[in-house]
């Protein structure tokens, strides 16, 4: 054995010339911008087909609840014909009729509207509360995070769902967008809370918070300029699905006659309007429902793509 060791030789490496592909490997671009985690999320975005399936489907509805007369120029409510009830498609109205005679596809069109204000109502509130309850609960500690954190524990232990249809029973009377809003995002804001103040409790460990703090930086400007821009990834994720979760709420809230008033375009409203008919006249349910599908679908479709992009362990695995 020791005469094969003494009888092997070195190998040695001779680096290639400079005139070979492979010297390009060391070559050093001054002029390419440094690398971080938004501009390398938006390099793994923009390849996957699935960020541009949801943006464009996010993007047709988004415009449908802005201007939904570029797409039907049928009233949803003031041309409804009895003599049309449950009708089958016809020209200039392609999913047919309501049992009261109301163009079908011109009430999806302009439920858009209802869904999506109410979503990002929703989560407007939920992220402004999470924000302000996750970042000071996360980063000052102490008494503050014992308090914030049991107001949230006691939140989260209803389920908005059920708290939404208590509120919207008590304010029956003043059933519409907002109140709607206020009483899902009332209720949903500790996820967003607990996701955020975890995350701070991560990055305010970093050595370049440190390094704030022995250089004099005050305590907030260290949490708004340093701690926060580097804890918000989660929470667009977050953001993002809770407002397909926002949608599916209202249109549930308003199914169970506890949402909008039945005046109200809604795809909830409109569910709940034609389940009666569902054997007869099964399409005045199948299309609201596809609709509604297809808005949350798209939502948790990007939130997915989000959290895998902003990721890097998840995009290190792929």
């Amino acid at each position: 054995m020791s005469s094969n060791t003494e009888g092997r030789k070195p190998t040695h490496f001779v680096a290639p010339p400079e005139d070979t592909p492979l010297a390009e490997i060391d070559t050093v671009s001054i002029d390419e911008k440094p690398s971080n985690l938004w501009r390398d999320a938006w390099r793994d975005l923009r390849v996957r087909p699935m960020f541009w399936i949801s943006a464009a489907l996010i993007l047709l509805v988004s415009t449908a609840a802005l201007f939904p007369y570029l797409f039907t120029l049928t009233p949803p409510n003031s041309e409804c014909f009895l003599s049309n009830s449950n009708g089958g498609p016809t020209d200039g109205h392609p999913l047919g009729f309501t049992k009261l005679g109301c163009d079908v596809y011109s009430r999806i069109i302009h439920g858009a509207s209802t869904s999506i204000s109410v979503g990002f109502i929703v989560v407007f509130i939920t992220t402004v509360l999470g924000l302000l309850a996750g970042s000071i609960s996360g980063f000052y500690g102490g008494w503050l995070d014992a308090v914030i954190s049991r107001i949230g524990d006691i939140f989260f232990s209803i389920p908005y769902i059920l708290a939404a249809v208590v509120v919207m029973s008590v304010l029956s009377a003043y059933r519409s967008v907002w109140v709607i809003s206020l009483a899902i995002g009332l209720f949903a804001w500790p996820v967003v809370a607990r996701v955020l103040r975890s995350e701070i409790l991560r990055v305010k460990a970093s050595d370049f918070v440190t390094a704030a703090e022995a250089l004099g930086v005050s305590r907030f400007k260290i949490l708004v300029q340093h701690v926060l821009p580097n804890s918000i990834a989660p929470v667009i994720v977050i953001t993002t699905i809770s407002l397909a979760s926002a949608i599916v709420a209202e249109a549930t809230l308003s199914f169970l006659g506890v949402g909008l008033p039945s005046t109200t375009m809604s795809w909830g409203n409109d569910i709940s309007a034609a389940q009666v008919d569902l054997r007869t006249n099964p399409q005045t349910l199948i299309y609201p429902s596809i609709a509604l599908s297809i808005t949350v679908f798209a939502f948790i479709m990007l939130g997915e793509v989000l959290r895998d992009a902003l990721d890097p362990k998840a995009r290190a695995l792929r």
